[in-house]
């Protein structure tokens, strides 16, 4: 069985695919091991260290992600892993374990950077006025 999944934040988008496997997760074709900075692969393989690292044996995931920075795209990526994790196994529990661990594992989180405007140099920051 094959499952496929979305996760956002901010601009990144990763979209996974899940099926039945040896326990193999590429990140643009690149085993996640590779995936630089350490951070980054920390955040991303979150899920694993939840649901427990046997569960990973049993799954290959491919993710492929752009958009955003670095930061971003690991949320993004953590989400996708999570919500295919769930979809693909169908445990309740883990859904669970998710959500009192940390609701974005499961839920996008919408919040986008404001547009800039005019009369200033930012979206909310304006020009200096002087007087004298």
């Amino acid at each position: 069985m094959v499952t496929n999944t979305s996760g956002k934040k901010k601009t990144a988008v990763a979209r996974a695919t899940v099926r039945d496997g040896e326990g193999r997760v590429r990140i643009n074709s690149q085993p996640v091991e590779l995936v630089e900075p350490e951070q980054a692969r920390l955040k991303m393989l979150e899920p694993f260290r939840i649901a427990g690292e046997e569960l990973r044996d049993g799954v290959d995931i491919d993710i492929n992600v752009e958009g955003g920075g670095f930061s971003g795209q690991a949320d993004a990526t953590r989400t996708a892993i999570a919500r295919g994790l769930v979809q693909h196994l169908g445990d309740a529990e883990l859904r669970d374990a998710y959500m009192n661990f940390d609701r974005t594992l499961l839920v996008n989180d919408v919040r986008q950077s404001e547009p800039k405007k005019w009369g200033g140099p930012g979206a909310r920051a304006r020009y200096q006025k002087s007087y004298r």
